[in-house]
């Protein structure tokens, strides 16, 4: 199990992530990750997941719930490109759905959600690392982190 500390721009409130991922088979794994914001858990994620391994490309698919939205059904996206040979550094490509509005709104869909990222890792314990992604959301505009 990972356990990490976020902090981003739009919570005002240092949170605790933390997340397994179970083998499934070598292309699929079963992801679970939650937070907890003052104590109380702000969201948790079942997510089943499938890795194109050719193409460094991924997709998910699965249930997610939050205080704001309550539960909802996700597909995800990504497709990674090495900037550097030791995978310290890659270029992110991200995109996100959420299919059940349609079927909420007839007629009226949300756009979804694309991204790209730059993300850098420092290792600096065998198994401790700092990550910083800085990244652009070409819908809304945007800078993200």
């Amino acid at each position: 199990m990972e356990t990490s500390l976020r902090y981003s721009t739009n919570s005002t409130s240092l949170k605790i992530h933390t997340k397994e991922k179970l083998p499934v088979n070598s292309k699929t794994l079963f992801h679970l990750h939650g937070e907890l914001d003052a104590g109380a858990p702000s969201y948790f994620c079942a997510m089943i997941i499938y890795f194109f391994h050719e193409a460094s490309t991924s997709l998910k698919v699965g249930l997610h719930y939050d205080k704001r939205e309550k539960l909802r059904c996700l597909v995800r996206g990504k497709n990674k490109f090495l900037v550097r040979t030791d995978e310290l550094v890659t270029f992110n490509i991200k995109g996100k759905s959420k299919p059940w509005r349609a079927f909420k709104r007839k007629g009226v869909q949300k756009r979804g959600e694309k991204l790209a990222e730059l993300a850098n890792i420092w290792k600096f314990h065998k198994e401790q690392d700092l990550r910083l992604r800085v990244g652009y959301d070409m819908f809304d505009k945007v800078l993200k982190s």
